[in-house]
């Protein structure tokens, strides 16, 4: 597993035997994450991509962005409770990524491979603590995510 220095581990057997969601404290964030039933690289590219983001995100109704797949330094807006709230991503690798909305820190997105298991990952959304109670939100939305990677494999 990781740190929020950007590194991604490698999960081994043990780890995804033990079940469908995980909670951690990582540092100044709570990470919540999930197992998904594909590739690692399917995960990410799916959670870069633009277009899915109201499909798994609760809180997201629409993206206007001119990155489809996000980078480091794509912007945009996102639609949230009827407001339109700018968005910059801060970091984007192979497996993570950050971004600010309305120039405030929000989530972070990783995806973390399984040792031995090139089919399934660990999907993670990262929640700064004094966001806490948008822990639940991230459960519903990863549940979302993975209906619509799974479906789509």
């Amino acid at each position: 597993m990781s740190g929020r220095n950007g590194t991604i581990g490698v999960l081994d057997r043990e780890t995804a035997e033990n079940g469908r969601w995980a909670l951690a404290r990582a540092g100044c964030s709570i990470l919540v994450a999930r197992e998904v039933r594909t590739s690692p690289a399917a995960a990410m590219e799916s959670l870069r991509d633009t277009r899915t983001w109201p499909a798994w995100s609760p809180s997201i109704t629409a993206v206007e962005s001119d990155d489809r797949h996000i980078r480091e330094g794509t912007c945009g807006h996102v639609r949230v409770g009827g407001v339109q709230l700018p968005f910059r991503v801060t970091t984007c690798s192979s497996r993570r990524w950050e971004w600010r909305v309305a120039g405030i820190p929000a989530t972070g997105h990783r995806v973390e491979a399984y040792a031995g298991d090139s089919e399934r990952c660990r999907v993670g959304i990262e929640v700064p603590l004094a966001a806490i109670g948008y822990v639940p939100a991230c459960k519903r939305a990863l549940d979302r995510f993975a209906a619509l990677v799974e479906r789509d494999r």
